[in-house]
């Protein structure tokens, strides 16, 4: 069941400061069958720009929050930060060991959003296309931020789940979030 498209105000997803954690279902211009879009917030106690940092300027550090989850982050081609940069991800999801070469498509500072577009890989075996975005806002009321992530995808074919990709960078947030915000 599609959810309807959400708000650009992260904080209407949010119920009595819980954030609601949900998987949406964003309606798609093409073939609903084969291409999709997805997104998911999460509430966080890093502030944007901790968060936005990591996964911009230094994913290569991102291992060291959940090596269980994320093995390394080596750079190709270019420079971290940069539109262009060509990034090659180490990963572990449902249960393999998995390499996909990522370029960054969009970068921008100001609204705390990278988009990431998968080259070359294991991800290429499931995905004709796949877009991941995130974005980090603040948090209204408080400290700590809102992380969205949006999956825009055209899989190969119908048994690929795009929900469980989604779900695996929640739940990289969540271990890069408690690593961010320990004390030092």
């Amino acid at each position: 069941m599609a959810l309807p498209a959400r708000s650009d105000n992260p904080e209407a997803d949010i119920v009595g400061n819980k954030p609601q954690n949900q998987l949406h279902t964003v309606t798609s211009t093409k073939s609903p069958a084969l291409t999709g879009k997805l997104e998911a917030d999460l509430e966080i106690k890093a502030s944007p720009e901790q968060f936005y940092n990591m996964v911009a300027n230094k994913p290569h550090h991102v291992h060291h929050a959940c090596y269980d989850k994320i093995q390394g982050c080596d750079l190709h081609e270019g420079e971290f930060g940069k539109v262009g940069t060509v990034v090659i991800w180490r990963y572990v999801h449902d249960g393999k060991t998995k390499v996909t070469k990522d370029v960054i498509e969009a970068i921008d500072p100001d609204k705390k959003l990278v988009t990431f577009r998968a080259i070359e890989g294991d991800k290429l075996k499931e995905y004709k296309s796949l877009l991941a975005t995130l974005q980090v806002f603040p948090k209204n009321g408080g400290s700590g931020s809102v992380v969205r992530w949006t999956l825009e995808y055209e899989k190969l074919h119908q048994g690929i789940a795009p929900q469980t990709f989604l779900q695996f960078l929640l739940d990289v947030s969540k271990d890069m979030d408690a690593h961010i915000s320990q004390p030092n």
